[in-house]
């Protein structure tokens, strides 16, 4: 399988009319279209689709505008396939000469470009989008000798982890297992399992909580009695209810003060942070680490960090990933007071609230802060507020492309502004002539 060429310029059809005669060329979208380099998707992604048999691949500057297209407006795979069949803009970013009124792809291609570009491919996504800022004039070359880093907490779309309905939940999974292996269990505990995780959450919203954990030992009781069922009648057993049983196994051993704890069945990687936050105690999630520019807030690296590692020890691999993405290594970086105690090889490290530093340092520390609203943008305006991706591998490549989305989204405002400071000018001048015009033909004739 390759991937399919752009389509040839030289082919005209008569009949239809041209993307580029239908849409404003002063348009941001065209003009973001134009700063990006097309051509070096097609270097660095054409050997993973290199084959002679199968059917062609989908163009990659297609799949990459629809990547970022997807980050710069916060929308899902289906809403993103449906919405560029009614947007000219869109297409045209995509690289299409004529407007087209099919799918550009099933929603599912995004997922399997996904899956086969990996973690370096989203990397690259985000390279391409910081080189599009440096084109744009978003970013000048001497902000990367500064850059602010901290970290953040992407959530993984789970249901808010109860013990009651993850015990009722891992019941029903292995029960269903076990009968499309053809076990036949003593007991599925169906009926007596529901009306637990019901009476279990009644107990828990009247602060009857002695009742509740009642009721949570119940359905801990009544796992434990399938799990063994399973196990006695289990014999040679096929993948699926292996992977079943040990994921309830691990569930019905954990307790309170249980390490590596189990949040949600079909996402066994999440992780239970806590970052001191009174509306938000507890975020179920993988930690993230990101780095931008002290002035201008671009995003110059991003990635997550499983484990919940401590914030000090993401610093080096982050300012690694800095100097990868942009070819340059950081002089100064500006961290709050969780990265005490880092070391960063040729870096100097200023945590705020220090003292008795010059003047200019203390006016360059006071951009720390700056990092906070572009991680409260990339929430609210993107989509690092909930991840849907599959695995760690997807809290990788999603980070990723949240960071190549606020670039993107960066460059768009930039352009906006000057678009309207053209319009801007032109309407001025506009209004400088028609005074002056105006002022002559009142002027008498003779007069001085």
């Amino acid at each position: 399988m390759r991937a399919k060429p752009a389509a040839n310029a030289n082919d005209h059809d008569l009949f239809r009319l041209e993307l580029v005669n239908l849409i404003d060329q002063r348009h941001e979208l065209v003009r973001l279209g134009g700063l990006i380099d097309w051509h070096a998707f097609e270097t660095q992604w054409g050997p993973q689709f290199a084959g002679t048999t199968g059917r062609p691949a989908l163009p990659t500057r297609l799949m990459a505008a629809l990547l970022y297209l997807k980050h710069v407006y916060a929308i899902s795979d289906e809403g993103l396939v449906e919405r560029w069949c009614e947007n000219p803009y869109w297409q045209h970013f995509s690289g299409e000469r004529y407007f087209q009124h099919e799918l550009p792809c099933d929603a599912s291609s995004l997922t399997r470009w996904r899956v086969r570009i990996g973690e370096e491919g989203c990397e690259w996504l985000l390279a391409q989008s910081i080189a599009a800022a440096g084109k744009a004039g978003v970013l000048r070359r001497n902000s990367l000798a500064t850059v602010v880093i901290d970290t953040t907490v992407q959530d993984k779309a789970i249901a808010h982890p109860t013990d009651s309905r993850l015990l009722n939940r891992a019941r029903e999974q292995l029960v269903r297992a076990a009968q499309a292996d053809g076990l036949p269990l003593r007991q599925s505990y169906t009926r007596v399992g529901k009306a637990a995780e019901l009476q279990a959450g009644r107990y828990a919203h009247a602060k009857r909580f002695r009742r509740m954990r009642g009721q949570v030992k119940k359905l801990r009781t009544l796992l434990g009695r399938v799990i063994r069922d399973v196990q006695r009648k289990g014999g040679e057993m096929s993948t699926a209810l292996q992977a079943k049983l040990a994921t309830a196994q691990r569930l019905h051993a954990q307790r309170r003060d249980s390490k590596n704890k189990l949040y949600a069945l079909h996402a066994p990687e999440v992780e239970c942070i806590a970052k001191g936050k009174a509306r938000t105690p507890y975020e179920f999630g993988v930690k993230v680490s990101l780095a931008v520019t002290a002035r201008e807030g671009v995003v110059v690296g991003m990635r997550s960090m499983p484990g919940n590692p401590y914030d000090g020890h993401t610093a080096a691999e982050q300012i690694e990933q800095v100097e990868i993405l942009t070819g340059e290594r950081p002089k100064i970086v500006l961290a709050d007071r969780g990265y005490k105690g880092a070391q960063i090889p040729g870096c100097r490290l200023l945590l705020a609230h220090t003292r008795k530093l010059p003047d200019k340092l203390k006016r360059l520390l006071k951009r720390r802060n700056a990092i906070e609203p572009t991680i409260g943008h990339m929430k609210n305006d993107g989509l690092l507020h909930r991840n849907w991706l599959k695995g760690s591998l997807g809290d990788a490549m999603h980070a990723l492309l949240c960071g190549a989305g606020h670039n993107l989204r960066l460059i768009l405002a930039h352009l906006r502004v000057l678009l309207l400071a053209l319009f801007r000018q032109v309407l001025l001048a506009e209004l400088l002539l028609s005074w002056r015009s105006t002022r002559h033909a009142s002027v008498p004739m003779g007069a001085n």
